[in-house]
């Protein structure tokens, strides 16, 4: 029954053409009912058909292969098609209705001609779980490489010829390539050159073996492989490693047999280790050991939980104060408590003096000098540079300010405070206030 037959099919309840979407009837017996949207709102129902019969909606508007197209008009296309021919392009668009000249031929050759995906989407497949996974497969040709970069990952490998571009040992073909046989009447000569072929069909066969081993385990995709890879644990890997070098000495579901075999090995170890342990705590049955794991598990978190905390504490014993909120902190969390503090530092971190021996000027300076660049952290050069800014504009002006002096230097300005301090307590720059002077003949530092 061709498309336009079946779409032009009555509704046996109103007696009108069926338009998608329709409800067909899976329970009656073939011929299948098939009703309108409206009968079937009514409950329609006739002594075959009743109207609580299970039922499936018939629709059509939706894309498979292109998302301009629907279903319905994919099957229009492929049947107009098939009468129109292939190429009649003016016929097709008129058959489908809904779409011209130039759009149908572009679906074609889109779609069905050059799709690098393949004609149809890949349906997600139903994988079973394997306890002990196979790794070598018998593989089919990977698919053709889009990019010179998928190529490499390839080795050379073209899926079109299903052959390499560089083959192993490339050059045999050099070593006969000057052999010829023409009734030659020294025997030695002749029996040279059919030791020649002899070697080079060895060689062809080596070539072949190779190219057949790698096809049989699957080793042309490369990132399948390291896809499939992922999935294993760090033991399989390993087991994997080790028995590579022996795929060349066994079939491919030998070599699979064997490393699930290993692999299940490992397992039982496993296994009796912990039926072991159980026994040695006293355990002697099956409720018991969940138990036992249950609490195992808990403790290995708490004894986490304790090592974290310990670190956590160590690293702030810089700091007292936050080291004994941390601890309150702790002490909340064993007693069960979930509104947590803050933990607010209670002092910062102070920096090492700077050793100044390495940097030039140090012996320009005289011990005091030295004291507070170390423990201010200004090389000796800054500072010279520093203190003769300062005096030249103290001489300029006779007096010099904090205020000012901070825009006469881009430095921090806790260092810049400092260092001027340090200055006007050893007389060098005055802030030409009485507080100052006095303190000068004190030799206490400046309020300001």
């Amino acid at each position: 029954m061709s498309l336009q037959e079946r779409d032009s099919k009555p509704c046996p309840g109103c007696s009108s053409c069926l338009i998608e979407p329709y409800i067909r009837c899976i329970t009656c017996p073939p011929p299948s009912v098939c009703i309108c949207l409206q009968c079937f709102s009514h409950a329609w129902e006739d002594g075959k058909h009743q109207s609580d019969h299970d039922y499936e909606i018939i629709a059509n508007q939706f894309s498979i292969l292109d998302p301009s197209w629907t279903a319905k008009e994919e099957l229009k296309f492929l049947e107009a098609i098939g009468d129109c021919g292939l190429g009649n392009w003016q016929d097709v668009a008129v058959q489908v209705q809904t779409k011209t000249k130039l759009e149908c031929e572009r679906h074609y050759h889109r779609v069905f001609i050059n799709n690098p995906r393949g004609l149809f989407p890949t349906l997600p497949q139903t994988t079973v779980v394997r306890t002990y996974p196979i790794v070598c497969r018998v593989s089919e040709d990977p698919p053709r490489p889009l990019k010179e970069a998928q190529r490499a990952d390839m080795a050379g490998y073209t899926p079109a010829r299903g052959d390499f571009n560089a083959e192993f040992d490339n050059y045999a073909e050099h070593d006969v390539l000057d052999i010829y046989f023409q009734g030659e009447e020294e025997e030695l000569l002749e029996e040279l050159k059919m030791a020649a072929v002899d070697i080079y069909s060895e060689r062809l066969q080596e070539r072949q073996r190779r190219k057949r081993m790698i096809r049989n385990y699957g080793l042309i995709n490369i990132s399948k492989i390291q896809m499939t890879e992922l999935g294993y644990d760090k033991i399989t890997k390993e087991l994997n490693r080790c028995l590579n070098p022996f795929i060349k000495l066994q079939t491919p579901l030998a070599h699979d047999k064997l490393l699930e075999g290993m692999i299940y090995e490992n397992d039982l170890k496993k296994e009796v280790k912990r039926l072991q342990e159980f026994r040695r705590n006293g355990i002697v049955s099956f409720k018991g050991a969940r138990i036992f794991d249950q609490l195992k598990r808990r403790r290995e978190r708490s004894k986490q939980q304790r090592t974290n905390q310990l670190s956590q504490v160590l690293s702030s014993l810089e700091d007292p104060g936050a080291c004994c909120q941390m601890l309150q902190r702790f002490a909340l969390i064993e007693a069960g408590h979930t509104e947590l503090p803050p933990i607010i530092p209670s002092m910062r971190r102070t920096a090492p003096p700077l050793n100044l021996q390495e940097f030039p000027g140090f012996e320009k300076l005289n011990d005091k000098e030295r004291e507070m660049c170390a423990s201010v952290r200004i090389i000796p050069e800054a500072y010279i540079e520093y203190k003769r800014i300062f005096q030249a504009e103290y001489n300029k002006l006779g007096c010099l300010k904090l205020k000012h002096a901070r825009n006469l230097i881009r430095i921090d300005v806790n260092k810049t405070r400092k260092l001027f301090d340090f200055l006007v307590k050893e007389c060098v720059i005055s802030t030409g206030d009485q507080e100052d002077a006095q303190s000068i003949s004190s030799g206490l530092p400046s309020p300001s």
